[in-house]
């Protein structure tokens, strides 16, 4: 009976290889559901390095298994194993195919880094919006001490490519403290211990931090970046799903950094304007640091306002039936 070629051996296991490597790489469940249009992006990066690595596992793990088999000591042989002292054109092989892999995965993912946003053009710096002081609470100003520069150039993610040079529709400062996130909406003067935002808006965060090093991580939209003392950073992005996703410090940042937990409520917009006329009227100007309002100085839609996802409308419809009124 004919032999069958090594040849035809290795192109089959290399054809078995390549299918099971691509099924396990799309396939798996490692990733939590994507949040955000950068999601995507860090995605698909993720899944060509996790196809390569299926396939080496394979590749390196399937031969000690054939050896071990092939060449295991047979019962009664004491003979000696064959000299090999070398095999030139494998040991190029074998240096060749990883550096190759390399340089790819090399230029794929400063692709990817621009496209999030991680490059700027050249002396462009990203945008910044100035910290708007509300007359508001003392809270909300002492959280607010430190303004950022117009022209001051940002580490981090920045708009995108396809948005340099746009504003962002909504622009939110963070500050970083042991052990918490606090964020500041300068248009408004809202403060929260949430990071609130509408789904498909264009996001900014201004990062910045009081005391140590902290790192502002939310999993779901697979953006990172690190809230620095002194230095501000920032982060620009787009959610993409409606829903409640954590926000971690990844960054060791004292006794207590594993409770510095919080998170980023993605709403629809009309969800997205009932919290904002909610807590608009809950942190009033000249409410200062009451915790109540009186109810005898609100208006008709002031006062219904934190009522309206109860009543079963929005606060544009609130707002109509009082003026019709």
């Amino acid at each position: 009976m004919q032999q069958v070629p090594v040849s035809l051996w290795t192109l089959v296991a290399g054809i078995v290889v390549t299918a099971i490597s691509i099924w396990i790489g799309q396939n798996h469940t490692l990733l939590p559901v994507q949040a955000s249009q950068q999601a995507p992006l860090v995605d698909g990066f993720f899944n060509v390095m996790f196809t390569i690595a299926i396939a080496l596992f394979l590749v390196v793990e399937g031969t000690i298994v054939i050896f071990l088999v092939k060449y295991r000591r047979r019962r009664g042989d004491d003979t000696d194993g064959l000299p090999v002292e070398g095999n030139l054109p494998l040991e190029v092989f074998w240096t060749a195919i990883p550096t190759i892999i390399v340089l790819c995965l090399g230029i794929y993912s400063v692709d990817v880094f621009n496209r999030m946003g991680g490059f700027e053009s050249a002396g462009h710096p990203h945008s910044m919006a100035h910290v708007h002081h509300p007359s508001g609470s003392a809270i909300a100003a002492t959280l607010n001490d430190t303004p950022q520069a117009t022209t001051a150039p940002t580490i981090g993610f920045g708009a995108s490519p396809s948005t340099e040079g746009k504003p962002a529709d909504l622009v939110v400062d963070v500050k970083g403290i042991q052990y918490a996130w606090i964020f500041n909406y300068p248009e408004t003067g809202i403060t929260s211990g949430e990071l609130h935002i509408p789904v498909g808006a264009d996001v900014q965060l201004n990062l910045s931090a009081d005391d140590v090093i902290h790192s502002f991580w939310v999993p779901n939209f697979r953006l990172k970046q690190d809230a620095l003392p002194g230095i501000p950073t920032q982060l620009r992005f787009v959610a993409t799903k409606p829903g409640t996703y954590p926000v971690v410090c990844a960054e060791l940042c004292g006794g207590y950094h594993g409770s510095m937990r919080t998170q980023v409520i993605v709403h629809t917009p009309e969800e997205y304007q009932t919290w904002l006329t909610e807590n608009q009227v809950a942190q009033k100007d000249n409410l200062h640091q009451v915790v109540a309002a009186n109810p005898a100085e609100l208006s008709t839609s002031e006062f219904l306002a934190p009522h309206v996802h109860d009543m079963g409308i929005s606060a544009a419809t609130l707002e109509s039936l009082v003026i019709g009124h």
